[in-house]
């Protein structure tokens, strides 16, 4: 049994994609990771990189494999076609597996402290294994109780039945509104449990850790591994994570009642933020300064002539509103007394 990996992400997430995949590369070598490339300037600077085991999809190319999911493309946002694409991206990815594998659909977003690999263990010979949003608040569960970042199907009868089920649904409707039992692509995750027993829902307490459900008190460390509940943090979901300048990261915790402490910031963001400047910069490296297409990456031009003076008054600024989830990578010795 071959397990694999597929994502999707465009030139402006590019380096977040990298840095997930690099972080869960040191654990996982040998698997098999599948890109859903959704710009042209995306697919050209990884042909570049040439990343090992590393296979390249074009939008194109899952358009005319799936029926029915470039017109869903005409009624959708942007950001709605991408949603309706994931469950598309899964089916093809099971479609190029062996009888047996197991493929793992992720979010661009993640970033991995440990080995995933006990993850596939949790889900055992199942065919479906979905992950918990853990919501602080009970009102988020309007969201879905189960969070697209981890999903697995196993190339099986039932697997492939339940992948099915969800890219249908998803091609009929995935928009980015609460409707009865739906939302996006991840509200109809909350019905698989109906279509199959052959189902796992991943308990890790290091698994999918992410703003709406980190709590400080669950947290701690011991040889010079971050431990939730005392099991090893798997991977952290940054979700919403905003970046300004290549330098200032914004962590959205506060609409979601959760923890954002030193030792979260420390332990959890710097590591990341670290890694994530390293590949900003390999792909600036890669898509020129001056192209169209930059759109999302353009502030890193303006970070040469950025100043600890100019960020000492964005620092003020996000304080005065409200923002004190906030960190500065690298380190400057103003913030000392902030931080």
């Amino acid at each position: 049994m071959k397990h694999h990996y597929c994502c999707m992400f465009d030139h402006n997430y590019l380096a977040r994609g990298l840095a997930m995949i690099d972080s869960m590369r040191s654990f996982d070598s040998d698997s098999t990771v599948w890109i859903l490339c959704l710009s042209s300037i995306c697919h050209q600077a990884l042909q570049e990189l040439r990343k090992p085991n590393v296979r390249l999809i074009n939008l194109e190319i899952l358009e005319k494999a799936t029926p029915g999911l470039s017109a869903a493309r005409a009624n959708r946002s942007q950001v709605e076609y991408y949603f309706t694409c994931t469950p598309s991206l899964m089916e093809f990815t099971l479609a190029q597996a062996d009888d047996g594998d197991v493929v793992t659909y992720v979010d661009g977003d993640l970033f991995f402290f440990d080995d995933p690999r006990v993850l596939l263990q949790e889900m055992g010979d199942n065919s479906v294994a979905i992950i918990p949003h853990n919501f602080l608040k009970p009102s988020l569960q309007r969201f879905g109780l189960f969070n697209v970042g981890w999903v697995s199907f196993r190339n099986d009868t039932i697997g492939r039945a339940v992948s099915r089920w969800w890219q249908a649904r998803c091609i009929e409707w995935c928009f980015d509104m609460v409707e009865s039992d739906r939302y996006a692509d991840q509200k109809y995750l909350d019905s698989f449990s109906q279509l199959t027993n052959r189902l796992t829902i991943i308990r890790h307490p290091g698994a999918n850790l992410a703003p709406w459900n980190i709590r400080q008190d669950e947290l701690s460390k011991k040889d010079g591994k971050v431990y939730v509940r005392g099991a090893p943090l798997i991977f952290f979901h940054f979700h919403a994570l905003k970046i300004h300048f290549d330098a200032l990261f914004l962590a959205k915790h506060v609409p979601y009642g959760s923890s954002y402490t030193k030792f979260i910031r420390e332990e959890i963001y710097r590591p990341y933020a670290k890694t994530l400047r390293e590949f900003n910069h390999l792909v600036a490296s890669k898509i020129p300064t001056n192209s169209p297409h930059l759109r999302g990456l353009g502030s890193r031009r303006s970070s040469l002539k950025l100043t600890a003076v100019r960020l000492k008054q964005l620092v003020e600024q996000c304080i005065a509103l409200g923002k004190g989830h906030w960190l500065i990578e690298p380190k400057l010795p103003f913030l000392k007394a902030n931080q």
